[in-house]
């Protein structure tokens, strides 16, 4: 069923696609229509931030902005699930076409620029759906904030979805915000980290829970900048790194029709920067604080390398989108 829906879906616009896919899984989440892409989770149990985990893989961001479809992917077997990027308002994101397909790399640009209905809409979407599983929120600044100001958008968003989150992903890495990236480095992170930090804390007070912060990395950084983002973050008291985001970099599909359209590329051919980016990390960070691995993760043998690098969680996105949920189950059990 998902491999004729995959055909009929490539024929069309990509964006369009998506849309109406959210829309379907949201229409058929809570009747029996969800028994074409419901499958029973594999149990293999972990621990990671303090959290139970019923398995390793995980939804990635991006997909589910607006927390609409929470329970349809919860069918279908994923260990834990992570909705966003949202932002204290609504906004539309970039102008389109944003979104290419490159099917024959399973690949995906995109330029959406934090696309979505607001934190408000998210937290709505979160408080109907029926999932007590784990569940993520990943959280990022508006378009027209200025960078100098960007804390106070995390801030107001942490407060919003504290109550609500296993754990919160504090996304500075999306390649579709200008400026945006540049929260990564230096005095710019330590004083943003130290912000959310000190939030953090005190959301932990006025709730009587401790909810983890995560930072989400971009995979476009040097060595010595991997191994610095690690120090701030063991130094500000952060409780691990997802690496990582979408890249810039297009030597792999350098003689594709898409291959020079602006945005994020996803999928397959990020898997060898992503897991050389886990792979740093987890040498200097030795274990202090948890890796979370995405990027590019298509197949049993990569969820393993991913593991062996370091990773103690898995996210899937592009891969999913192409190989559909028989996926999860497959990395799962590797």
């Amino acid at each position: 069923m998902y491999s004729l829906l995959q055909k009929m879906s490539l024929l069309c616009n990509a964006e369009w696609s998506h849309d109406t896919a959210i829309k379907l899984l949201n229409k058929t989440q809570h009747n029996f229509l969800s028994s074409f892409y419901s499958q029973k989770m594999v149990n293999k149990p972990t621990n990671c931030f303090g959290i139970d985990f019923p398995n390793d893989i995980g939804l990635a961001a991006g997909l589910d902005k607006n927390a609409e479809c929470i329970d349809a992917f919860a069918s279908m077997g994923f260990g834990f699930i992570e909705v966003g990027t949202t932002t204290p308002r609504a906004q539309l994101g970039n102008e389109k076409p944003r979104m290419f397909r490159l099917p024959e790399y399973q690949a995906i640009i995109n330029r959406m620029g934090f696309n979505n209905k607001g934190v408000d809409y998210l937290v709505q979407n979160v408080k109907k759906s029926n999932y007590s599983g784990v569940l993520g929120i990943n959280i990022g600044k508006n378009k027209d904030t200025p960078d100098d100001q960007a804390l106070d958008d995390y801030i107001y968003c942490m407060q919003k979805v504290y109550e609500l989150a296993s754990y919160i992903t504090v996304n500075i890495s999306s390649p579709n915000t200008p400026g945006l990236r540049n929260l990564q480095y230096g005095d710019a992170l330590k004083n943003l980290l130290s912000g959310i930090k000190a939030e953090q804390c005190a959301l932990q007070k006025a709730y009587s829970k401790y909810v983890p912060i995560l930072v989400k990395i971009a995979p476009d950084l040097s060595a010595v900048e991997i191994e610095q983002i690690a120090d701030v973050l063991v130094e500000s008291g952060l409780d691990g790194v997802i690496a990582t985001n979408t890249t810039l970099d297009r030597r792999k599909v350098a003689s594709h029709k898409h291959a020079n359209e602006s945005g994020g590329l996803s999928g397959a051919v990020l898997n060898d920067k992503s897991l050389e980016v886990t792979q740093l990390l987890a040498n200097h960070i030795k274990g202090r604080i948890p890796i979370v691995g995405v990027g590019g993760i298509s197949s049993a043998d990569d969820a393993i390398k991913r593991r062996e690098a370091g990773a103690s969680l898995l996210q899937i996105y592009s891969s999913f989108i192409y190989q559909g949920p028989a996926l999860i189950n497959e990395l799962a059990n590797a």
